[in-house]
């Protein structure tokens, strides 16, 4: 534990240092000055094996930097910013001292230094920095979990693909570290393809998490059932299981599943209570329409798949409702979303930047995801 002691006065410095030491307090570091205060910050930040500084005791009344502009200074360094400052005064100014404590001190002793309030409010502020700091390093292993969940559930994402039968693109936004958006598209064979585009209800860690163990079942519901009926109803079982009756909510996802065969050149989906989409199918748009409500929503669904027929090619384009909502009009973004989905689309990487502008990108409260998908 390590207490500086900021006094211009010899005597005072004397004094509070015996006191801190006859306390227990052994690690105390008397400086004459503010600017001797600022060179140690500095000197023991630069050291290998820096100190812990825990608490500054300081002088109000100094030549030169007094006590309210160092605690300033002090206050807006990010490196010394947590350190609690107990001010030493003689002035009974009420004016002054709520400068003093409104500039960042935690509390005062007025001179005479009277031992036991002295120590008294030490230890409070020991104390009250002892909880901040296990706090904020509470507050750091959350952290450091939630870049490892956030790298995890990356790795659970597809990369883009580019097959002479089929090409899928997708731009995936959190408006968290870690997203209740997700998709997912598994190959079957040389001209079947499964993809799916869900939106979980909510957005952070807790729909997140959600999101994750949906995906877990996801991935082995739909290589094994492969049919959007039987996938979506599977699904929706699996949500079913994490119905609470305590909770006044329970969580559900809209979604879109696709099956495409590019031999037989059709499109079985079902939309569940997600978003219409749009397929260009041989120049001609389309809705992908609502087929049945959201999964989880109810404990039974009826679900009806719908099927598209093409001839030459299809495109087709799914989004997340936090692609509508980014805009400030949301009539104005289905517009636009309308306009790139009739569009011919050649080599496109990153389609979000089509309908939103970077600077625009960041920011967001809701998840944004948006996929782009061209068969032949």
């Amino acid at each position: 534990m390590s207490i500086l002691i900021v006094d211009d006065n010899t005597v005072n410095l004397f004094v509070i240092e015996k006191i801190l030491k006859n306390a227990g307090y052994d690690d105390c570091t008397s400086l004459s000055s503010a600017q001797q205060l600022f060179d140690h910050l500095e000197e023991n930040e630069k050291e290998l094996n820096k100190k812990s500084i825990d608490l500054i005791l300081l002088d109000i009344m100094m030549p030169e930097i007094d006590g309210i502009e160092a605690c300033q200074r002090v206050q807006k360094d990010e490196r010394f910013k947590d350190i609690p400052i107990i001010f030493i005064t003689a002035l009974e100014d009420s004016t002054k001292l709520a400068e003093a404590l409104d500039c960042g001190g935690m509390d005062y002793v007025t001179k005479p230094i009277n031992k036991v309030e002295l120590l008294a409010r030490i230890r409070v502020a020991l104390r009250l920095k002892y909880e901040k700091d296990w706090h904020a390093e509470q507050e750091q292993k959350i952290q450091n979990e939630l870049d490892l969940a956030m790298q995890v559930q990356k790795g659970l994402l597809n990369p883009p693909i580019k097959e002479d039968n089929i090409t899928i693109n997708v731009s995936h936004l959190p408006s968290f570290k870690l997203a209740g958006d997700m998709y997912y598209w598994h190959k079957f064979d040389d001209h079947r393809y499964g993809i799916i585009l869900l939106d979980m209800m909510g957005h952070g860690i807790s729909s997140s998490l959600v999101c994750m163990f949906i995906s877990s079942v996801m991935r082995d519901s739909i290589k094994e059932l492969r049919d959007p009926e039987l996938v979506i109803k599977e699904l929706n079982r699996y949500m079913a299981l994490l119905h609470n009756p305590k909770n006044d909510y329970n969580y559900y996802f809209t979604g879109i599943y696709l099956l495409i065969d590019t031999e037989k050149k059709t499109v079985e989906y079902v939309n569940a209570g997600h978003p219409e989409g749009y397929a260009l199918v041989d120049n001609s748009l389309q809705s992908i329409e609502r087929s049945c409500y959201a999964v989880g929503f109810f404990e039974q669904i009826e679900v009806k798949k719908s099927v598209i027929h093409y001839e030459d090619n299809i495109q087709m384009l799914l989004f997340t409702d936090g692609v509508l909502e980014a805009g400030d009009d949301e009539e104005l973004m289905l517009e636009k979303l309308k306009y790139v989905a009739s569009e011919k689309w050649s080599n496109i990487r990153s389609p979000i930047h089509l309908v939103i502008p970077e600077e625009q990108q960041k920011g967001q409260s809701d998840d944004m995801c948006i996929m782009m998908i061209q068969a032949k």
